[in-house]
């Protein structure tokens, strides 16, 4: 690479990881308020909700990074243009397609990194993440056994514990069931125990009292028992990993699916088809928009009002690029013949991308001076308009 590629490929890498790690956190942020919620409600610890969060990081790091590509290559150019420093080398005889080589290598860096998450980090982290859901999801005691707090785990139901042992021994009780119009029982007991049934999870009462208020004549009827079983497996949504997504499954897998593997994902083999090129022709997409940026930016001369109108002409461009992905991804899943459509929205942008920098280099017609407005003034007057000597 020649110096003047070095220099530009070293400001749109710097750019790109500012606005990476900006785009990125602004995403996970906003994705973690909700998944702290869900998993501080279930009774999860703090160490439990950073691992969740770091196993949803390679997607939104994949879905950020096309777009964290495109702003640092609008930035890093519109840089250069404000310092001169573009004008410059297109003086010494550089085109827009020879300026556009360290932002095509810059793109090609970007892509080889989306590469690594598609075909890699993000199958390995769905795959991940399911497990461990549905581990967090058998997790009974923690989803629904919180000491020192009124619970309600279904409609009509309350659950107060006082205190929860290392041993799982439950002290101390407070159960009611308000699930019929009818009646309403409460159950209190001195220490209960959750034990697996044949249909589930029950909850084992022990040393305790049942009293049931019955609606139509506001009677009252109390027993005590020494032990009691009360089913909580229809209180709480008790699944496991459930079953598997074709997303979670390696490149290789995707290209020839078996019967089986249809059956268990319940996906279509053209969904499984377009899934595999689209691993492909999503690192792609990064280059094509930093390309389209960086191209856009170059058309028009210098203006005082800045380049607003290039960078709304290279979001509509972009936006532009994914209709044609929405479009050949709806075609491409109705027929598994339609797979390659996925690489559809790389040769859009790749001929918007070539295009603009073509129109770019064109020689632009420069208007012919004004006629003077007005009468022409006679040389022979005066100021005062009147005639010279």
């Amino acid at each position: 690479m020649s110096r003047f590629d070095r220099y530009m490929l070293s400001q749109l890498m710097t750019v790109f990881g500012f606005f990476a790690l900006v785009l990125v956190s602004v995403y996970w942020v906003n994705r973690a308020v909700a998944l702290f919620d869900q998993l501080l409600g279930d009774g999860q610890t703090a160490l439990v909700f950073l691992e969740i969060s770091a196993l949803t990081l390679p997607n939104v790091i994949r879905l950020v990074l096309p777009v964290a590509s495109f702003a640092a290559a609008v930035f890093v150019t519109n840089r250069l243009s404000t310092d001169s420093e573009l004008v410059v080398m297109q003086a010494t005889g550089f085109s827009s397609f020879r300026l556009a080589r360290p932002v095509l290598m810059f793109g090609l860096v970007v892509a080889l990194l989306m590469s690594v998450l598609t075909h890699y980090l993000v199958p390995a982290s769905r795959s991940t993440l399911a497990e461990r859901q549905g581990e967090i999801a058998e997790n009974i005691t923690a989803r629904l056994l919180v000491e020192g707090q009124f619970l309600h785990p279904a409609e009509g139901i309350t659950l107060y514990i006082r205190e929860i042992l290392p041993s799982g021994e439950l002290r101390d009780i407070y159960l009611s069931d308000a699930r019929s119009p009818r009646s309403r029982t409460t159950y209190s007991a001195r220490a209960a125990y959750v034990v697996r049934g044949d249909s589930g999870p029950v909850l084992v009462m022990v040393d305790g009292l049942a009293q049931t208020l019955r609606a139509e004549g506001q009677r009252l009827f109390t027993t005590r028992f020494g032990d009691l079983t009360y089913d909580i497996g229809a209180l709480v949504s008790v699944g496991g990993r459930g079953r598997l997504d074709a997303r979670e499954l390696p490149t290789l897998a995707l290209f020839n699916p078996s019967e089986t593997l249809l059956e268990e994902t319940r996906q279509s083999r053209a969904f499984f088809l377009h899934e595999a090129h689209s691993r492909f022709a999503q690192p792609m997409l990064a280059a094509v928009s930093a390309l389209i940026g960086f191209g856009t930016l170059l058309l028009g001369g210098f203006s005082r009002f800045g380049v607003w109108r290039q960078m709304l002409l290279a979001v509509v461009l972009l936006v532009l690029v994914q209709m044609v992905a929405n479009v050949a991804s709806g075609m491409a899943l109705r027929d598994e013949r339609l797979a390659a459509l996925a690489w559809a929205p790389v040769l859009a942008g790749g001929a918007i991308a070539v295009l603009v920098l073509w129109l770019s280099i064109r020689p632009r017609r420069v208007r012919p001076p004004r006629p003077p407005q007005g009468p022409p003034q006679n040389p022979r007057r005066g100021l005062h308009g009147g005639a010279t000597a």
